[in-house]
């Protein structure tokens, strides 16, 4: 699969990482980059096509499937933050991460990968994050969800090889986006994620790890439990 020459469609491609996902797209050479978002009136990269889909509507996934019959490229970047802890949190704001991350990720693919084959096999990229192996209490349903289409992604890899299908993950820290505008944290430039996944894309890598705490934390999966959760050492 190669980026240059491909018709990728970016869900959630209106702000944030998506915004610079459709920029990089054109500027690698896409020859065509469809922005899909809520409201497409909100898409405001020149060269784009804005398209309207909310991820989480059944009805919206079909008709954008229907509408970008000639994609190559699926990126699922739509995403949400909502923040809740695993005991004492809202049980409706954990359906609605896994809504999101889950639910209408699964829904976009299984709509899409049926274009993808008649379209030569082509590639999709899971945007996921270091908290897909990584949970913090009071983000627990974020966590939860991106773990979970962690795991769904490793299964598209192995259903997808028959048609030709590259399958990635991206795993990535916190981003210089509004959705972390209010973490005092060190963050990666979203445009600089961008770039290095589509250079990803290229290598057909699997995963992509774009910053240094995703490759520890990944680095610590094997190294036990007290490894990564320091508090629980004895």
């Amino acid at each position: 699969m190669t980026v240059n020459g491909s018709v990728a469609l970016v869900t959630g491609g209106n702000r944030g990482l998506g915004d610079r996902f459709v920029r990089a797209l054109l500027e690698a050479g896409a020859s065509k980059v469809y922005a899909a978002a809520r409201d497409p009136r909100k898409v405001t990269v020149e060269g784009a096509i804005p398209i309207a889909l909310d991820i989480t509507d059944p009805a919206a996934v079909r008709a954008a499937a229907e509408q970008a019959p000639d994609v190559t490229l699926l990126i699922n970047n739509a995403g949400t933050s909502l923040g809740s802890p695993v005991l004492k949190g809202d049980p409706d704001t954990f359906r609605k991460e896994f809504d999101t991350h889950v639910f209408g990720t699964l829904d976009v693919t299984r709509a899409f990968a049926p274009v993808l084959a008649r379209n030569g096999g082509g590639a999709i990229l899971n945007v996921l994050s270091v908290l897909s192996w990584l949970s913090v209490p009071d983000i627990a349903a974020y966590c939860a969800a991106k773990s979970a289409a962690w795991s769904i992604t490793n299964a598209l890899r192995l259903e997808l090889a028959g048609q030709g299908t590259q399958v990635s993950a991206l795993h990535v820290g916190y981003m210089d986006t509004d959705m972390a505008a209010a973490v005092d944290a060190p963050k990666t430039d979203p445009a600089e994620v961008a770039r290095l996944a589509l250079e990803g894309i290229d290598k057909g890598l699997y995963e992509i790890i774009a910053d240094d705490v995703s490759r520890q934390v990944k680095g610590g999966l094997s190294a036990g439990v007290e490894v990564l959760y320091p508090q629980l050492a004895h």
